[in-house]
């Protein structure tokens, strides 16, 4: 019977080390208990069992003992079947396992050895009423394999010390399933472990001594086994070593290159499959696209290293070569969804909101597509298209999963704006009399981001108006190609004909005292297109071309038509004075600047040209060029903020029948300071130029310091009825002066006071810098 319990004791330790589910064997130099010590070890701690429990005597089958029953073996069965029975192969984890399964209890009373057993001296205790993990052929649990085991600290730490029964174990060895295992690999799984020869170990500890090699990253499998010895127990941990990685190819990508891949795995072309190693490569990849800012874009089966759970190796060639499977987060579908003004996307019936704006005037903002991959700066520059677009409140993107679970649907919540606004007044003013106006503008006109406006005047001189009507995209259209309709009414006093009694100048009026007025009465039609293949992006290039048509007349402040001043003048092309024009207008402009409100580097040129069509007897041709240069510069410290040295260069003529309203006029706010408005010449040329320097004085004040200067080149007596030479306007002249700059909601508000040649002096107020 005390033989038999040297069986007993042998197989618990080898059945213990087997179905615990544990890999690798080692042999070290550790130093190795005396025959001596074992003895007297062994003889304590059965002393101290049997004074607990009387010792198993009676034989159990071990795959098949109830759970109730006491672990033991019949002291006739060959230890070679046993060890057939006890050496199970253990796999790797799936992560659908059940984890109720993990570790059925199973009371052990004890496990004792006869001190003079044949086969060891190796002494294998277990504990009191201790759960093994092991299965007793129960239906009520499955068999605990590495599968359903959850290898996680957290779980280790739950289970007591005193609950691990512990194993002295004889040797440990390392062995390859198929090849052997290379050297450098043999170490580096030593290294990892802590179970060693001489020394006790526990289920917990083989666990933890698993997780370690898998953890190296070299291995694609580990098995573990437990062997009698004549000496006890070996620990054999059977492994798979990785293969030598040749190239790593990618599928499921459409931005990301094979030159890219290979930059972050070619440093471990040629060598043994390390997890660790290849799960920086992919840290690295997926940390690319979030650089790149393709935020969704990752790697979706990458080799996971243990650290909860098992591994699943990457699937590697024959050749070498690894594939990883990417998901770049494609577009399924822009979709726009729109939200009361209290954020409800749904009506107090459930009805989803409606709005009025189509979906094609958003996703014809946007660079994204379905299709395309997404990417988080694109959507960010789209959103800020949509916004410029003045049809909403509020709008951010959310996302959505597609149908392909891969893929996104991106949603646009949008707060749709008013849908337009009104304005009403009245007043007096000498063109019109005393006069009542409406004035206001229709948004989003069929959701197409339409608009109509326009304002009315209705006085005691005549009804007056100006409606326009503006598609700023013409649908289908790949350019971005606007237009605009224009129709008006209008009547101001013109500045070729207006002066004033100062110094030399002359101011000559009607016959009936009245100033002359110039009346339009018309419509204009005009496209613009940006010169450039992308749509979305800032053309530098832009064209346009419109005709329009008008009916002029020269008329008084009550309306009556004046062909002629009070010296005789002509005041018109026609001897009625009314003119029939007819112009087809074609303007080319580049924007380089930096800044459309103030700007401070690059430059803005334009040319246009006037053609008008002699429906009338009038025929002529109106060429003009303007260009603006900014130079940053930094000449004053009064406070922080851009400065700048700005150029401006204008020029132009008129060759043909030349009505005389439609002749340059120079002096004022826009062209030369210091002198009045329209005082300074009227000419079929001219050229002017302007220096200024710009500078920031505090907050929101800035100053200038600016030089102008025109000269028509002796053409005012070239305009039909010489209104400049009439009025003794010099023709040419220079203006110089300093002013300042308030920064408004609305824009810079411009205060300038400007001396000309003459010694004059003038005030010019604005809104916006002058070029």
């Amino acid at each position: 019977m005390q033989g038999s319990s040297v069986w007993v004791a042998t197989i618990a330790a080898s059945t213990l080390l087997a179905w615990s589910g544990i890999a690798q064997a080692r042999t070290t130099d550790a130093p190795k208990p005396s025959r001596g010590q074992l003895k007297a070890k062994i003889q304590d701690r059965k002393d101290e069992i049997e004074s607990k429990s009387p010792v198993i005597s009676e034989p159990r089958d071990l795959l098949n003992s109830p759970k109730s029953e006491s672990l033991a073996a019949k002291p006739e069965t060959p230890i070679e079947d046993i060890e057939g029975a006890i050496e199970p192969s253990i796999e790797v984890a799936s992560d659908t396992e059940d984890s109720s399964k993990v570790i059925p209890q199973v009371p052990v009373s004890e496990i004792v050895t006869e001190e003079d057993s044949p086969q060891s001296d190796v002494l294998s205790v277990a504990s009191e009423d201790t759960g093994l993990g092991l299965d007793t052929g129960s239906s009520q649990a499955d068999p605990p394999i590495l599968e359903t085991l959850p290898l996680s600290e957290e779980i280790l730490s739950q289970i007591p010390d005193e609950s691990q029964p512990q194993v002295l174990v004889a040797e440990v060895e390392i062995r390859g399933e198929i090849e052997p295992v290379p050297p450098e690999l043999e170490n580096i799984a030593y290294d990892a472990i802590v179970t060693a020869p001489g020394r006790t170990t526990t289920r917990a500890q083989l666990i933890e001594d698993t997780n370690a090699i898998y953890a190296t990253g070299f291995f694609a499998n580990v098995e573990p086994l437990a062997e009698e010895t004549p000496l006890g127990v070996r620990v054999v941990f059977v492994v798979e070593s990785n293969p030598v990685v040749t190239n790593v190819t990618v599928r499921g990508n459409e931005i990301l290159t094979q030159e890219k891949v290979d930059e972050f795995f070619s440093d471990q072309y040629g060598q043994i499959l390390n997890f660790r190693d290849f799960q920086d490569g992919i840290d690295r990849l997926n940390q690319w696209y979030r650089d790149a800012g393709y935020v969704l874009a990752q790697v979706i089966d990458p080799p996971p290293i243990v650290e909860e759970g098992t591994i699943s190796p990457p699937a590697v060639a024959p050749d070498g070569t690894v594939t990883l499977e990417v998901a770049e987060g494609v577009i399924e579908d822009i979709q726009l969804r729109f939200r009361s003004e209290d954020g409800e996307f749904v009506d107090p019936d459930g009805n989803l909101i409606e709005g009025r704006t189509k979906p094609h005037i958003v996703t014809r903002e946007m660079r994204l597509k379905p299709g395309d991959v997404f990417n988080r700066e694109v959507l960010l520059e789209d959103l800020g298209r949509i916004v410029r677009l003045g049809l909403f409140e509020d709008a951010e993107f959310s996302a959505e999963p597609g149908t392909d679970p891969r893929q996104v649907v991106l949603i646009l919540n949008a707060t749709e704006g008013s849908f337009g606004s009104f304005n009403f007044g009245g007043g007096f003013s000498s063109s019109t009399g005393f006069f009542g106006s409406v004035g206001g503008e229709f948004l989003n006109i069929g959701g197409n981001n339409q608009r109509l406006g326009g304002e009315t005047q209705v006085g005691t001189r005549g009804t007056f108006f100006d409606l326009r009507f503006t598609d700023p995209w013409i649908s289908g259209d790949p350019y971005r190609t606007s237009y605009t309709i224009n129709a008006f009414r209008r009547r101001s006093i013109s500045l070729v004909f207006d002066g004033s009694e100062n110094g030399d100048r002359r101011e000559i009026e009607l016959d009936n005292g009245d100033r002359p007025r110039v009346q339009r009465f018309g419509g204009r039609v005009n496209f613009n297109r940006p010169l450039s293949d992308d749509p979305l992006s800032r053309s530098e290039w832009v064209a346009s071309l419109g005709l329009e048509f008008q009916n002029v007349s020269i008329r008084d402040g009550d309306g009556d038509i004046e062909p002629r001043d009070e010296e005789g003048n002509q005041l018109a092309f026609n001897d009625d004075g009314t003119d029939n024009l007819l112009n087809l207008r074609f303007a080319i402009s580049r924007d380089r600047r930096n800044s459309a409100l103030q700007p401070t580097s690059g430059s803005f040129f334009t040319l246009s040209s006037d053609q008008f069509i002699p429906i009338d007897g009038i025929f002529f041709n109106r060429v003009r060029g303007n260009f603006n240069y900014y130079i940053p510069v930094q000449i004053t410290d009064f406070d922080e903020g851009p400065q700048a040295l700005a150029f401006n260069l204008q020029a132009g003529t008129i060759v043909g029948e030349l009505p005389p309203y439609e002749a340059f006029v120079l002096g004022g706010t826009n062209t030369v300071r210091g002198f009045e408005e329209g005082d300074l010449g009227t000419g079929r040329t001219f050229a002017q130029a302007t220096i200024e320097y710009r500078f920031p004085v505090f907050s929101v004040v800035g100053a200038a310091l600016f030089v102008d200067a025109a000269t028509t080149f002796g053409s005012q007596d070239s305009v039909l009825g010489e209104p400049g030479v009439a009025r003794r306007k010099p023709g040419e002249g220079i203006g110089y002066g300093f002013g300042i700059r308030v920064q408004s909601p609305i824009g810079p508000i411009r205060i300038d006071l400007g001396w000309n040649d003459e010694g004059d002096n003038r005030f010019h107020f604005g809104l916006g810098e002058r070029f």
